[in-house]
């Protein structure tokens, strides 16, 4: 019996090089789907848009994006994933159906994340896609990402720093984080300084207060280990307020106590975090500080060492209650006789006035 069709035999659907070319398809239709989820997650926004046909779509209706072309795929993912603490994407094969040089199929998706505002939450997606066969393989001409369940509940995990372990509240941040910051900061109208150390914020703190000002220093580690606390209160050059109150009646002169540290020409003090976002976080047992910050000083002084540098809003509120308390509260006990507490909290989101707030953020760890 000869199996070897000749070429007057007429090919049936059945025929194995049809099955073999459709078998072939979906590999490929699938490779191209798994190769869509590593580029998301190694952040390669140019492959990823390259996966798609010159005038392939992307639409996200839950985000709410939508994005043509491949340029406007690359620039929209490149924003999207800057707003990312950390991302997990994980596909599950779904449908393929294939009629000649086009498809359509869908692919079933888990997601985890949070971003640097701290939103975070589980997902489960359907990815609704076509296809269509190129000279250089099958491409995406439109994928429609459909979120079919959501949990926002806050991930009990945490993400990874680029050494592999976990995010670190005593570590200097690098370079380009502290450059995010800053750019993020000035963006939310805060005046910026990068400074290499703490010897240069102390020039740079004497150049920006005119003498003879009325300054108030917060309590803060930072200037006492940078020596800002004393080249403030005890100098002569400025009219200290924290002298002045300490040899007050903390009773009788209540009133004038407050009032003095609520509205100081300047005040001069840190932060226990700084988000890449560009907001600073203060905590406060006694609250003494933060009228003065929030907008009672006419100029605002945070001196912040690089490893108070975080993702975003929820690692600063860890860094405040998992690592500046506790240091806080042992050196109050020494100092006190008693514990601290983090009894009242402010974020500073943005800066209204253009100028009274001024972070100078340096390159070096300092306080707590």
């Amino acid at each position: 019996m000869n199996l070897i069709p000749t070429p007057s035999q007429n090919r049936s659907a059945a025929d194995p090089l049809d099955d073999f070319r459709a078998i072939a398809d979906r590999v490929e239709i699938e490779a191209l789907r798994g190769e869509f989820t590593d580029a998301a997650m190694m952040r390669d926004r140019a492959r990823l848009a390259s996966l798609f046909t010159p005038d392939g779509v992307l639409r996200m209706p839950n985000v709410p994006a939508e994005m043509f072309g491949r340029d406007e795929i690359r620039v929209g993912g490149e924003r999207l994933q800057a707003q990312w603490d950390f991302f997990v994407q994980t596909t599950h094969p779904g449908t393929i159906e294939i009629d000649g040089d086009t498809a359509i199929g869908r692919a079933y998706i888990q997601e985890l994340a949070r971003t640097r505002d701290g939103r975070q939450g589980l997902n489960f997606a359907v990815y609704h896609d076509r296809y269509r066969r190129t000279g250089d393989g099958w491409k995406f001409t439109e994928r429609v990402y459909e979120v079919r369940y959501l949990d926002t509940t806050p991930l009990a995990g945490v993400a990874p720093d680029a050494s592999g372990g976990p995010t670190s509240f005593t570590d200097p941040a690098p370079a380009e984080r502290l450059e995010r910051a800053a750019e993020a900061l000035r963006a939310n109208g805060f005046t910026v300084d990068v400074l290499d150390d703490v010897a240069a914020a102390r020039r740079r703190v004497k150049d920006l207060i005119p003498a003879g000002a009325g300054v108030f220093t917060a309590a803060s580690e930072t200037l006492r280990l940078s020596g800002i606390d004393a080249d403030i209160n005890t100098s002569g050059r400025y009219a200290a307020v924290k002298p002045r109150v300490l040899a007050m009646d903390r009773v009788a002169r209540a009133d004038d106590i407050r009032r003095q540290l609520a509205c100081p020409d300047v005040v001069v003090g840190s932060v226990a975090a700084l988000t890449e976002t560009g907001s600073l976080v203060a905590a406060s047992a006694s609250g003494s500080q933060l009228p003065a910050y929030a907008g009672g000083a006419a100029l605002a002084i945070w001196i912040v060492g690089a490893q108070k540098v975080v993702p975003d809003l929820s690692t600063a509120m860890r860094r405040v209650e998992d690592h500046a308390l506790p240091l806080e509260s042992a050196r109050a006990q020494v100092a006190y006789g008693m514990p601290s507490a983090v009894n009242r909290l402010l974020v500073l989101n943005a800066e209204p006035h253009p100028g009274r707030g001024v972070v100078l953020l340096l390159r070096e760890a300092v306080g707590f």
